[in-house]
């Protein structure tokens, strides 16, 4: 498969029961079959950590704005949306496969609005469970 960004090859990368592309050595981005993401977006997943870290070449510019073709289906481009409903990652999604391409960094942003939302709903439980406020 071809990188929507860069064209590269992608790389497939196995991670315990989770299998990916990556643009290793290019942009840097992430292909996610249908429902993989979900293995790799919330921050205590060894994925995602390791996915953050993809090696990349920073003197490859991403045009945020080029419309994508799917590296699966490659008749069709993706649709671009948010991720969730606080609206800060953009992602790509294959209308055909479902698949997602996340580009450099959008995982981590994703990983770190699921820790956010992790911390406060600790910190909700602990109020109503009369527990003291963590430090």
């Amino acid at each position: 498969m071809k990188c929507p960004v860069c064209d590269r090859e992608l790389s497939e990368l196995v991670l315990g029961d989770l299998r990916v592309d990556v643009c290793r050595g290019g942009c840097g981005g992430i292909w996610f079959d249908n429902f993989e993401l979900q293995k790799a977006d919330h921050p205590s997943d060894f994925a995602g950590v390791v996915l953050e870290e993809v090696e990349r070449d920073d003197s490859i510019q991403v045009d945020a704005n080029r419309r994508r073709r799917c590296p699966r289906c490659e008749e069709l481009v993706m649709m671009r949306h948010f991720f969730s409903q606080k609206r800060r990652v953009e992602v790509d999604t294959c209308p055909g496969c479902g698949g997602t391409w996340l580009d450099h960094g959008e995982l981590d942003q994703i990983r770190r609005e699921s820790l956010a939302d992790a911390d406060r709903r600790r910190t909700v439980e602990d109020y109503f469970a009369g527990r003291p406020k963590r430090a």
